[in-house]
């Protein structure tokens, strides 16, 4: 049985549809690595056998965190404990794996992490989620609301996030300094041109960098402006006017005003482009918040020389940033222990404890906004000494101003298309108009859709 399981698995890699956008979760893993334990304290130290609970992920960086979070669980339910197994596996197999317990209706864990551009893959027909609706409901208003939507449907919550992906500009203050710009004059994307133009003249370096096999520089720009790649009803809207002029506008930086170039490497999760911004290469690189951990792993040269601020408005009182990336935790419906599941959910995703976890472990940006004024995020860690400032101002800054996407169907289809065909064949290869791109882009999804 194991060996006609392998087989499945393999010829469904082999013909897995385009896979999503890209999220901060990038890293491999050895497939089936756990960390389920034979026994636990709890059980030594109470009598109580513990409830195990099983759990899918696809990113072993949160090992961590979810070993804590049942040691605070177990510390506050003595009398109900879990055994919380975690396996993990490589992003596209562990999503695959899901879908085929769910559709065989066996083997199926009690909780899973789902990435934000395969959420939508699980929500049609039958939902396997559980509702977490209950739950989220008395802790809402203290939350960042978009990021429970693009987990829902329907007005029902069936994923918790991770963080907020809050999206905001780096800049190399030695850089700016040499130019004689400050990041404080820069309000408006038309500051930051103009600023721009001062750096390439008085550096001879570029201010910015343009993804062109990612979405991390058009998707933002495009949420900030309340636009989208699609309407909340699932209507295909990248081509409208204000994303035609936003990609017009993102081809003069490189092409007319000549203040960008293509980011070196495609993307700004290559090795490329590590080692041209750690040496200085241009002044400014715009991100969600936890691309911090790429600074403090791949970058130390520039340590200390990085501010981080709000992203430039598009109008005096637009916004300044956007919620990009995620992972949604969902409870499985078809789980033996669903109630305990959904309570172990509760703590680890929703309490305070969790969210100030989810700073203090994986520096990842809280959703829950009261953790963002708690002692926690005052106290000297890796990120802090990095950057040298007090990150949560900055958040505190924009909280009002962190639009998410909307995650429909299709969603993982356009990315892709964004990554791969969209961004290069304007900005790199310029054998499309902006918007002659984004209207053969609409056509395409509208077709998958049918």
């Amino acid at each position: 049985m194991k060996k006609i399981i392998s087989l499945l698995m393999v010829t469904i890699l082999l013909i897995a549809c385009i896979s999503g956008c890209a999220s901060e979760n990038n890293n491999s893993q050895v497939p089936g690595e756990s960390n389920s334990k034979q026994g636990t304290q709890q059980e030594q130290e109470n009598g109580s056998e513990p409830t195990v609970l099983k759990m899918w992920i696809f990113n072993d960086v949160n090992l961590g965190y979810w070993d804590e979070m049942e040691k605070g669980y177990n510390k506050k339910n003595p009398d109900n404990p879990i055994d919380l197994q975690v396996e993990t596996y490589p992003f596209e197999e562990m999503h695959n794996k899901l879908q085929i317990a769910i559709q065989s209706g066996a083997g199926a864990p009690d909780i899973a992490d789902v990435e934000i551009s395969k959420f939508p893959n699980f929500l049609r027909g039958d939902i396997p989620f559980a509702d977490l609706t209950s739950i989220v409901e008395p802790v809402e208003d203290v939350f960042v609301k978009s990021r429970f939507h693009i987990y829902s449907k329907d007005g029902k919550v069936y994923g918790l996030p991770l963080h907020v992906g809050a999206t905001v500009m780096f800049y190399n203050k030695d850089i700016l300094a040499e130019a004689g710009v400050s990041s404080d004059d820069i309000n408006t994307w038309h500051d930051f041109v103009e600023a721009g133009k001062k750096v390439k003249e008085k550096t001879g370096k570029p201010m910015f960098t343009i993804e062109v096999t990612d979405v991390f520089t058009f998707f933002p720009m495009i949420i900030q402006q309340g636009s989208d790649f699609f309407d909340k009803d699932g209507n295909v809207i990248v081509n409208n006017e204000s994303n035609v002029k936003t990609l017009e506008f993102i081809y003069n930086m490189v092409h007319v005003d000549k203040i960008a170039i293509p980011t070196p490497g495609g993307n700004h999760h290559s090795e490329e482009f590590y080692s041209f911004f750690n040496q200085g290469g241009s002044a400014a690189l715009m991100m969600p918040l936890w691309y911090m951990l790429r600074f403090v792993n791949y970058m130390p040269q520039i340590e200390g020389k990085i501010e981080i601020k709000p992203v430039p408005r598009w109008t005096e009182d637009g916004d300044r940033s956007a919620g990009m990336g995620g992972t949604g935790t969902v409870a499985l419906k078809s789980s033996p222990v669903l109630d305990t599941a959904m309570s172990f959910l509760e703590y680890s995703k929703l309490s305070v404890e969790a969210q100030e976890a989810v700073w203090t472990i994986l520096g990842f940006d809280p959703p829950r906004l009261d953790v963002w004024d708690s002692e926690v995020t005052r106290q000297e860690n890796q990120f802090t000494e990095y950057f040298k400032q007090d990150i949560f101002a900055v958040l505190r800054e924009v909280k009002d101003e962190i639009d998410s996407p909307n995650v429909v169907e299709g969603y993982a289809e356009m990315c892709d298309l964004v990554r791969q065909e969209l961004m290069f064949s304007v900005i790199s290869e310029q054998t499309k108009t902006p918007k002659e791109a984004l209207d053969e882009l609409a056509s395409a999804i509208n077709k998958y859709k049918q």
